[in-house]
């Protein structure tokens, strides 16, 4: 930005109203998904984090135990 140019502080502000009811336009707009379409994604979640964490857990109680084996010599 060159140093001559000013930015007035109102320039690209709108009133909060005016931001309320382009978000609510806008919220209109999104296809939300059907009550059974979120439960079944909510439990997809569920289990996918689930096995994460059980191949994490393993991991670490592998670390755990090579560490033990390397402090202990």
């Amino acid at each position: 930005m060159a140093a001559d140019e000013k930015i007035s502080p109102n320039s690209n502000r709108t009133s909060p109203i005016k931001s309320a009811s382009i978000i609510w336009d806008e919220l209109k707009k999104v296809t939300w998904p059907t009550r059974r379409e979120a439960a079944r994604l909510t439990i997809l979640v569920l289990i996918i984090s689930g096995v994460i964490g059980a191949i994490l857990s393993l991991i670490d109680m592998g670390f755990a135990e090579l560490f033990k084996i390397l402090t202990e010599g």
